[in-house]
């Protein structure tokens, strides 16, 4: 500091200036916590026990699964992309490694199905990198035709429920370690993994790099389409998981696994502060989104609400989830450029 008053008080007014604007750009990037302690204080109101041990262990289980396409979801969404097959990719993953196990090679071990599951989900989104990043396809297009071809093609394949398959295959969506579901714990690893590779290692930070200007990534050296290729062979990999989780979770591999989770996962990982231009966001603001879900969803059944109105919410949450972004992209733009 000088001993010139005026210029004492520029410097202070500036220093507090950016202060307040990193304070409200915080805020943005974590409003999913405000309103998810909003959404359970309100529902521990009008239901008793809603915030018990026991009931939000209820709620993390149910979202496990989800959990899992939110993730493939949202790496998409932070390389500047999206994937409306992740809800397709889970359901078709599961039927066909159900059939494979119980129907065409039955004796399969289950360590083999979860490989397989894997392995199908992961290239179904190898297929989708390939074609958006070096065929040129519009994202929105490839992903929606893969979601109706993989959506009819679990018809195609069965209509029935798919039982018996070997326990070592449901272990991670339906069994526990010292009380607590695997399949938590599991997400709860691969969502801190996600968070740190995505900040501190070269390759997640390219995915942060094309989302926000490809030319400019391009310029610095990353190879934009291997990246894109990357994200959706993960976002793959992530679905077939939460194929798995659901079969794990049910017991049996169904032809509703991921039926209706396309807008579930977008709205966890919009409302979680994920953009949907790319290049900014949070994995763990996704983790919350996914629970704001899965706590909305559990206090609509507790208050006995009928389903079809709860689907109604659930599209209200989705259309809310897209005014919340923009309302934020509009006070981010405004404390940006008040600087």
């Amino acid at each position: 500091m000088t001993d010139i008053p005026f210029v004492n008080r520029f410097f202070s007014q500036s220093d507090e200036e950016i202060r307040s604007t990193q304070i409200g750009l915080f805020l943005l990037d974590n409003m999913i916590w405000p309103i998810l302690v909003v959404v359970l204080l309100a529902f521990s109101l009008a239901i008793s026990g809603f915030l018990s041990t026991g009931n939000f262990r209820i709620i993390l289980y149910g979202s496990a699964a989800l959990s899992a396409l939110v993730l493939g979801e949202a790496l998409c969404l932070l390389s500047g992309h999206f994937d409306l097959s992740v809800g397709a990719i889970a359901g078709f993953s599961s039927i066909f490694t159900g059939l494979f196990l119980i129907e065409w090679y039955p004796g399969t071990s289950g360590v083999v199905g979860i490989l397989i599951i894997l392995a199908v989900g992961g290239l179904i989104g190898f297929l989708n990198g390939v074609s958006v990043a070096y065929l040129g396809v519009n994202p929105f297009l490839q992903t929606l035709s893969f979601n109706m071809i993989f959506s009819g093609a679990v018809i195609v394949l069965s209509t029935a429920t798919l039982s018996g398959m070997p326990e070592s295959y449901l272990y991670l969506g339906g069994e526990e370690i010292m009380g607590i579901p695997v399949a938590i714990l599991l997400m709860a690893v691969l969502y801190a993994l996600a968070g740190i590779w995505l900040k501190y290692t070269r390759s997640g930070r390219a995915v942060y790099a094309v989302g926000g200007d490809k030319d400019a990534a391009r310029e610095a050296g990353i190879n934009v389409n291997r990246v894109i290729v990357l994200v959706y062979v993960l976002s793959g990999v992530l679905c077939g998981l939460g194929g798995l989780l659901y079969t794990g979770y049910l017991g049996v591999a169904a032809p509703t696994i991921g039926q209706n989770d396309v807008f579930p996962a977008f709205a966890a990982a919009v409302i979680g502060g994920i953009s949907l231009f790319g290049g900014r966001g949070k994995i763990i603001g996704a983790a919350g989104g996914v629970i704001l879900l899965g706590a909305v969803e559990s206090g609509l059944v507790l208050l006995d609400i009928d389903p079809t109105t709860v689907d109604v919410i659930n599209g209200l949450i989705l259309l809310g989830a897209i005014y919340l972004y923009t309302m934020e992209e509009k006070l981010r733009q405004r404390l940006l450029t008040a600087r």
